[in-house]
């Protein structure tokens, strides 16, 4: 399984540095790959005390019992799908550096416009479809990220990815299959191209003001206000931490994103 991902990995446009090697862990089965990871990272002795991530590590399984979303929320992980959790080498020093969740979002939009697929980002962690005729979006992908913090410093970052491939999907939801068709929806492929876009996050992670730019243009803002404190606010952006920006005449707050440190 490992090798056949490998060969479908293709080099990262324009990036700033080069690629790391990764390294990978293939599960036919598990409870959550997030939890996987914890105990890869945890029985880890070079990363003990304040060690730091030299390399990019993910943990993939074919299918998840309990996948895990955002706030915990349970993820339905059935086989034919991309079930991913990585841990990432990050900036030492965490403010300046890009949001590792706008990061991904972004370098998989990149992987997603290049198969023809027209995606936009749903604040904060969702990648939705978006139809020529107007019609409801549709999700297709899901991110979690969240940053591995130290005193202070961070030590690598964290994203979990969910792509509907080839599997069944609930409601609301799009599988690749569903788009471009069978053939084209291949897992392995798949998983392939979201360690592309999780090294185009990585490559990209020392230029916040690029990664929110490139995030904002595809972002999908509600059609309507959004209700805070008795008051109906306008989402207007992005700030480069991953927050939305948002409005209310003269005044401007940021809400922001609750996934944590991990």
């Amino acid at each position: 399984m490992i090798g056949a991902i490998g060969a479908q990995r293709r080099a990262t446009p324009n990036a700033p540095t080069p690629p790391l090697p990764w390294r990978l862990r293939a599960l036919p089965v598990c409870a959550s790959t997030e939890t996987e990871l914890d105990r890869w990272l945890a029985d880890d002795p070079r990363l003990a005390g304040d060690g730091s991530l030299r390399a990019p590590r993910a943990v993939i399984a074919r299918r998840q019992r309990f996948g895990r979303g955002q706030q915990g929320r349970p993820w339905c992980s059935p086989s034919g799908g991309v079930w991913l959790s990585a841990a990432l080498p990050w900036p030492a020093a965490a403010e300046p550096a890009a949001a590792p969740g706008l990061a991904a979002a972004v370098g998989l939009c990149l992987r997603l416009e290049a198969r023809g697929l027209p995606v936009r980002l749903k604040w904060p962690n969702d990648l939705l479809l978006v139809a020529a005729d107007g019609a409801t979006p549709l999700k297709l992908a899901g991110l979690l990220p969240r940053l591995r913090l130290r005193g202070g410093v961070c030590r690598w970052a964290r994203v979990g990815v969910g792509l509907n491939a080839a599997n069944r999907v609930p409601a609301g939801a799009v599988a690749v299959a569903t788009l471009l068709g069978p053939r084209r929806a291949d897992p392995l492929l798949w998983c392939g191209e979201v360690l592309a876009a999780l090294e185009w996050a990585m490559a990209w992670a020392g230029e916040p003001e690029e990664v929110r730019r490139q995030a904002e243009r595809r972002l999908l803002l509600p059609a309507g206000p959004i209700h805070r404190n008795g008051e109906d606010w306008r989402p207007i952006g992005l700030t480069a931490d991953g927050g939305l920006r948002l409005v209310h005449g003269p005044r401007e707050q940021v809400l922001q994103r609750t996934f944590g440190a991990g």
